[in-house]
Order: C-alpha cells, then sequence, then structure tokens
C-alpha cells in the first residue's frame, strides 16, 4: 500500500495525451486513499488512477479544470455526495471494475453537472433490474453508458417508469436485496463422483448368474465384491459378471425353453418317441 503524497504526484509521468490534453499517470501504485491531489495545482486535464487499491471516490480539492478521471480496477464502493462541488468540470468518469453494487451508490454522481461519459462495466450494479434505465433517469446530462449511446426512447421510457418518488423508491429497494449465491458443488466431490460407478438394481436373471459367478470366481476380492452386491441389491454398472451376457436377459423365458428341448433327456421328446416305436408292431401284427 503506498501513499499518495506531493513528491509521488510530480514522480509519476506526465504528459500530452492523444487529445492534446494535460494528463498525470497514477496507475498501478497501490493506492489505497485520494489524498493530496491538491500538490497537482490544478495543471491536468486528465488523473488515470486506475490500477490502484481506491475503496473511496472522495477528497478531492476543488479542481476546476480536470474533466476526466479514469478509476477503473479498483475498489470503489462509495462515492462523495458532494463529489460535484469539487468538479464541476468532469465530463468523463471511468469506474469499469470497481465494487458498486446497489443503484443507490451513484446517486452522488447527479451532483456533476456536466458528467456525459459514465463507464460503470464489471460492477455487480450492473446486474440489477432496470439498472441502465435508472442510471439514466438520475444523470439527466448523461450522453454515453458504457460506451452505448443514450437513447431518446431510453430516456422517454426511464422517464415512464420512475414517474413517481413511489415507484423510485420501490426499484431502490428491490435492488438493495441480496440474492444468495447457488450452491457450487466441490470440484472434488464432483470429480469422485464422476468416478464411482452408478449402481443399478440387478434383475433376477442378474441374480441368478452373480450366484453363479461366486462359485467360479478364482480370486476372494472377485467373491466379496459379487456377494456384496448380491446383499445390497445394487449392481455396479462396471461390474462384470462371467458368463454372463447383459443382452441375453432379454426374451430369456423363451431361451430356457428352447434349451430344454434342446436337451437329450427331456422327458416329452423321449416318451413320444418310445409310444411311436411301440404302435408300429403292433399295426404290422394287425
Amino acid at each position: 500500500m503506498v501513499k499518495l503524497t506531493a513528491d509521488l504526484i510530480w514522480k509519476c509521468p506526465h504528459f500530452f495525451n492523444p487529445l492534446k490534453e494535460r494528463e498525470l499517470d497514477l496507475r498501478g501504485n497501490k493506492i489505497a486513499v485520494i489524498e493530496n491531489v491538491g500538490a497537482t495545482e490544478d495543471q491536468f486535464d486528465t488523473i488515470d488512477l486506475s490500477d490502484n487499491e481506491i475503496v473511496k471516490l472522495e477528497n478531492f480539492p476543488y479542481l476546476k479544470r480536470l474533466g476526466t478521471l479514469l478509476i477503473n480496477n479498483n475498489r470503489v464502493t462509495r462515492i462523495n455526495p458532494n463529489i460535484g462541488e469539487f468538479l464541476p468540470k468532469l465530463h468523463t468518469l471511468v469506474l469499469t471494475n470497481n465494487r458498486l453494487v446497489n443503484l443507490v451508490e451513484i446517486d452522488p454522481l447527479a451532483s456533476l453537472p456536466k458528467l456525459q461519459f459514465l463507464s460503470l462495466l464489471d460492477n455487480n450494479i450492473t446486474k440489477k433490474p432496470n439498472y441502465r434505465l435508472y442510471v439514466i433517469h438520475k444523470l439527466k446530462s448523461l450522453r454515453v453508458l458504457d460506451f452505448k449511446k443514450v437513447k431518446a426512447k431510453e430516456r422517454l421510457e426511464a422517464e415512464n417508469l420512475f414517474a413517481s418518488k413511489e415507484a423510485e423508491e420501490e426499484i431502490t429497494k428491490e435492488s438493495t436485496k441480496t440474492i444468495a449465491p447457488k450452491e457450487v458443488p466441490n470440484v472434488s466431490e464432483v470429480a469422485e463422483e464422476e468416478q464411482t460407478p452408478k449402481v443399478v438394481a440387478p434383475t433376477p436373471e442378474q441374480i441368478i448368474a452373480i450366484k453363479a459367478a461366486i462359485v467360479n470366481s478364482q480370486t476372494l476380492e472377485e467373491v466379496a465384491r459379487l456377494e456384496k452386491a448380491l446383499k445390497t441389491g445394487q449392481l455396479p454398472a462396471d461390474l462384470n459378471i462371467p458368463g454372463f451376457d447383459t443382452d441375453a436377459t432379454k426374451g430369456g423365458d423363451e431361451k430356457m425353453d428352447s434349451d430344454i428341448q434342446n436337451e437329450p433327456n427331456a422327458e416329452p421328446d423321449n416318451m413320444d418317441e418310445e409310444k411311436n416305436e411301440e404302435s408300429a408292431p403292433m399295426e404290422q401284427a394287425c
């Protein structure tokens, strides 16, 4: 954390920018508090305080020349309600990537009579309902918001939306409500779930196959795993049951019937053959 001193101000680069304006470059110095800006002696049209650690936009002396203030990539959460009294000519303000959350937090900017260009991108405030219309409603002189031109249609829409004080209060009240963040699953838990095989309930055919697989298992680990699946009634999808084909379970009854018919010792077939053999001599005898 660096203190903004008069010595630092005059050691930092100052030059004429492409707009032919005199600019003071104070960016990237880890400045946390705006102070001692009077040391500039109001000699600059633009002051760049980007990439610091500023929390409050305040402590400006009266600077009648300053027209552009760049404070992107800071931590601004509060703006001095009377900032317009000290920066009467400020027309451009860049607050991209700060920590403004609620709509009412930009109300102090209404005290800037010349403000025409404003950027609030990458602030949580931009996610609030009616954000753009609210800013247009509050800052009457604004011409460009978040690098998009303010259209006459938007001005009319903002005027209608905030036609009454009650409507404005209701919308600002709504913006202050905090939305509970959605629970984000732990990365390790997600990875563990993805690695853990899904389980499915075994079918009667699979239960028979598991029992047979237990008898034919070659290792104790496989026996233990099969017994666990049999007891819990949950069959891991990656469990390989020796001699069992999942496709074969379809139409299992037909397959079992056909196997019975193909057995050499099946009683129905043999009985018919014996009857035929016995009836043949009897017919010849007649």
